[in-house]
């Protein structure tokens, strides 16, 4: 008889019965333990009038799960800021942020000078990367509590702090452009005069939009682009 077999033929019938039931006590914590847990986060989801999309992020996912105070766990500012609106008969069938009732996505751009980009909702979540440089517009396309989950010309995504956010309109001018240099027209037409040559990737505030043409203005220029070149502005969005 092997060590094993001897070792187990001395185990009591009650011993086994109790390694048994310890066994089944583990099952059942566990299970209750997960039933808690995602009875817990549909709980604050409904709370919070968290939208589902949202939550189908695994960062807000995990902190949702994870937090025991929910909604307290940042206070939620309704002081939001957008110069987006969507074109004219669109808005109906607009997104609307959970949090802050306003179209999703929709474009801001970075307050101050440097912005920490976290991978979730919160300030214990690590920070992907920093931007660093005011002013750049970004696109708000999620929202928790006072975070919003913004993403830049490139394509890269992070969670931000909404106070970091500006309402004023800022676009590049075509990043995606092999051109050399785009032209700035004195007026919104393609007859006019070219009054300056901007390169892609130039930052410029945005003054006016409408009619697929918008009026920008920088470091030295001033006039009008087509809306189709600036990344910033969405086809057929008025800006006043």
């Amino acid at each position: 008889m092997s060590y094993y077999e001897e070792e187990s033929s001395r185990l009591s019938p009650i011993a086994k019965i109790g390694f048994a039931g310890a066994f089944c006590a583990f099952a059942l914590a566990a299970g209750v333990f997960y039933l808690h847990h995602k009875h817990r986060r549909a709980e604050l989801a409904a709370a919070d009038n968290v939208d589902p999309s949202v939550l189908a992020d695994p960062t807000v996912a995990a902190f949702i799960a994870g937090s025991s105070k929910g909604a307290s766990a940042g206070t939620t500012v309704n002081s939001d800021v957008t110069g987006s609106v969507p074109p004219a008969g669109e808005t109906s069938s607009a997104q609307l942020g959970p949090v802050s009732g306003l179209p999703m996505p929709r474009f801001v751009s970075l307050k101050p000078d440097r912005v920490n980009v976290r991978q979730g909702p919160s300030r214990d979540q690590s920070v992907s990367f920093i931007y660093q440089k005011a002013n750049l517009p970004v696109e708000v396309i999620a929202e928790f509590e006072n975070w919003r989950r913004i993403r830049d010309s490139e394509g890269a995504e992070g969670w931000v702090l909404q106070n970091l956010l500006s309402g004023k309109r800022t676009a590049l001018i075509a990043p995606w452009s092999k051109q050399t240099t785009l032209p700035l027209y004195s007026r919104a037409d393609l007859k006019a005069t070219a009054n300056a040559m901007l390169q892609p990737g130039v930052l410029a505030n945005i003054k006016s939009c409408s009619a697929n043409w918008c009026r920008i203005n920088g470091d030295g220029f001033d006039g009008w682009i087509q809306e189709s070149y600036l990344w910033g502005a969405y086809p057929g969005e008025t800006v006043d």
